[in-house]
C-alpha cells in the first residue's frame, strides 16, 4: 500500500460508474432486535444539489507548467548486447546514442529541462481572488493557471507556501469583479461520521463533487512534523489535492491532499489537512509571505509506560525532554534534561506531536506557561517563545538506539539491567571512540537474554544519568538502581550518551 499525495498530468479519463449505497432509516432488525438511532442523530440527507450549487463557483482548476529534467541515459532502456556481425548493432548503436539524454548525443552536454503539466485543485477565500492549495501542487512551477466553473482562465501569481504542512496560497488578478468565495469551518467541532462534501479536478475531470463522512481524526502519516489529518471516506483522486471538503453547512473543514492507495486510485482512504491548521497558516502565509514558527529548542521522546513507571508518573503521558539545544528558551526558562512536559500554555501533552504543533503555533516573543515533571512532583516554568532558526526543529525526538550485542571483560555488574559496567578509562575511550568530557559508566557487558540488550542498548554506550539525575562514575549508577530496586519499581530510566548523541531507554529491573 502506498501514501500518494493528489496532482495529476492531464491524460484521458476512464470513466466508471458509481455505485451510491443507501443509509439507515431509523432501525435495524437484528437477530430478532431493534437497533435504533439516538434521537439527537442527524439522518443523512436527501442529497446535496443545494450545497453543490452553493459551494461549486468557488472551487477551481489548477494547472501549472513544471520544470523537469530529461531523465539521464542510465536510468532509461540500454542497448541489447548483440553480436558484433549483427545487422541490427549498428543501426541501435547510432539510436541510443543520439537519443535525448544521452551526454553523448548532440547538444546533449547536460541535461536539459523539460516542461510538464500538471493539474489539481484549489479554492476561493476571498472575493479579491485569493485562492488556497496544496504545495505539492504548485512545487516548482513557472506558470499557474486558475481556471473558474464558468470557464474563465486567470493567471496566478504565489504569494507564499509552507512546505510542512502542505499549503500555498495563490492570488488572481480579479479585476473589477467580486469572485465567488467560500469561508473557513471550525474543525475542531468536526466528528467522526459528520458528512462531509469534497469538490475537486481528479484526473482533469474539473468541478467534480463526491460525499462521505469523517472516518477518523488526528491521523499521523509521517509525512511532517505537523501531521494531524482528518480521514475521510469521500472518494477523491489524482487532480483532488488542494481542494476543499465542506461540512453541511457549506464550510470548508479540510484541505484534501493525499491518499492511501495500493492502486494509484480512491478506496476511500483519503487525507486533509484541518481547517484550524490550514486557516492559520494561510493567514500568516497572506500577511507575510512566510511562516514563522515558534521555537522551544528541546529534544524530546514519547513517555512509554516504562518510562512512566520509572519517572512516577501515573499514566504514560507527555514528552520526554532527552536534551536541550545551546542558548534555547527551554534552557534560558529553567526546563531540563529528564523533565516531562505535561501541558503547554494548558494544552495538555499527551504525545509527542502535541507539543511540536502547539510551539510552532505560538509566536516568537510570545510568553507561554510550560508544565513538567521533576523529581516526582509537578512545576510550572515560564518560557519566552523564540522564532525557529532556519536548520532547528520545534522538537526533535533522537534516533532509536541500535542492536546490542553482548561483551567480554567488566569490572562491576548489575544484575537488575543484566548490564556490567567500568569507568571510562584511557584505554575504553580509545575502544569505543569516547570523548574526553564524557563522565559516567561506560558499558562493557550485555547479557542477551535480558530487557536492556533488547531496548538496543550497545556495548560503549555511556551511561550518563539515571532518572532525572546526573551520575559522573560506577558506583553512582549501581547505588541508583539499587534505590530503584528497594523502592520497588519496575523499571529504571537510563540516559544513555552514544557518540556524543544522548537519549534515554527504559529498562524493566529483573528480579533477582
Amino acid at each position: 500500500m502506498t501514501l500518494s499525495l493528489l496532482p495529476e498530468r492531464p491524460r484521458a479519463a476512464n470513466r466508471s460508474g458509481i455505485r451510491v449505497r443507501a443509509g439507515l432509516a431509523a432501525g435495524v432488525a437484528l437477530l430478532g432486535f431493534v437497533l435504533v438511532a439516538p434521537a439527537f442523530a442527524r439522518g443523512a440527507p436527501d442529497g446535496f444539489a443545494d450545497l453543490v450549487v452553493k459551494v461549486k463557483p468557488a472551487v477551481v482548476n489548477i494547472s501549472t507548467t513544471q520544470k523537469a529534467e530529461t531523465p539521464r541515459a542510465e536510468n532509461m532502456p540500454q542497448m541489447p548486447d548483440l553480436p558484433e556481425d549483427s545487422p541490427f548493432r549498428e543501426f541501435l548503436e547510432k539510436f541510443f546514442q543520439n537519443r535525448p539524454g544521452n551526454p553523448g548525443a548532440p547538444g546533449q552536454g547536460q541535461r536539459p529541462e523539460r516542461k510538464v503539466n500538471a493539474l489539481g485543485s484549489g479554492f476561493i477565500i476571498d472575493p479579491a481572488g485569493y485562492v488556497v492549495t496544496n504545495n505539492h501542487v504548485i512545487a516548482r512551477a513557472t506558470d499557474i493557471k486558475v481556471k473558474m466553473t464558468d470557464g474563465s482562465e486567470h493567471t496566478a501569481k504565489l504569494i507564499g507556501r509552507d512546505e510542512k504542512t502542505d499549503l500555498a496560497l495563490l492570488k488572481i488578478d480579479n479585476g473589477s469583479k467580486n469572485l465567488p468565495y467560500v469561508t473557513w469551518g471550525d474543525s475542531d467541532k468536526a466528528r467522526e461520521g459528520d458528512w462531509i462534501l469534497a469538490v475537486g479536478n481528479p484526473f482533469g475531470l474539473g468541478g467534480t463533487v463526491t460525499a462521505g463522512i469523517i472516518s477518523a481524526r488526528g491521523r499521523d502519516l509521517s509525512s511532517g512534523p505537523y501531521d494531524d489529518y482528518m480521514q475521510i471516506d469521500a472518494p477523491i483522486n489524482r487532480g483532488n489535492s488542494g481542494g476543499p471538503s465542506f461540512n453541511m453547512d457549506g464550510q470548508v473543514i479540510g484541505v484534501n491532499t493525499a491518499i492511501f492507495s495500493p492502486t494509484g486510485g480512491s478506496v476511500g482512504i483519503g487525507f486533509a489537512v484541518p481547517a484550524n491548521m490550514a486557516k492559520a497558516v494561510i493567514d500568516e502565509l497572506r500577511n507575510t509571505g512566510r511562516i514563522d514558527r515558534g521555537w522551544l529548542g528541546v529534544q524530546i521522546q514519547p513517555v512509554t509506560p516504562d518510562v512512566a513507571s520509572a519517572l512516577g508518573l501515573k499514566e504514560p503521558k507527555g514528552a520526554l525532554v532527552a536534551g536541550l539545544t545551546d542558548n534555547s528558551p527551554a534552557g534560558k526558562a529553567g526546563i531540563k534534561q529528564g523533565d516531562v512536559i505535561l501541558s503547554f500554555n494548558g494544552a495538555k501533552i499527551n504525545e509527542l506531536r502535541d507539543l511540536t504543533r502547539v510551539v510552532a503555533a505560538t509566536r516568537k516573543d510570545s510568553k507561554a506557561q510550560v508544565e513538567v515533571w521533576r523529581q516526582g512532583k509537578p512545576q510550572t516554568l515560564a518560557v519566552t517563545i523564540a522564532a525557529m532558526p532556519k536548520a532547528d526543529q520545534v522538537a526533535a525526538a533522537p534516533d532509536a538506539a541500535g542492536k546490542a550485542e553482548p561483551g567480554k571483560g567488566a569490572e562491576t555488574g548489575i544484575d537488575q539491567l543484566g548490564l556490567k559496567l567500568a569507568p571510562a578509562s584511557a584505554k575504553l575511550r580509545s575502544r569505543f571512540g569516547l570523548k574526553d568530557e564524557v563522565k559516567g559508566a561506560v558499558i562493557v557487558g550485555i547479557d542477551a537474554n535480558t530487557p536492556a540488550a533488547e531496548r538496543g542498548i550497545q556495548l560503549g554506550d555511556v551511561i550518563v544519568g539515571i532518572g532525572q539525575e546526573r551520575v559522573t562514575s560506577v558506583p553512582d549508577v549501581v547505588s541508583k538502581v539499587k534505590r530503584a530496586a528497594d523502592e520497588k519499581q519496575k523499571a529504571v530510566l537510563l540516559l544513555i550518551d552514544r557518540k556524543g548523541n544522548e537519549r534515554y531507554v527504559p529498562v524493566p529491573l529483573s528480579k533477582i
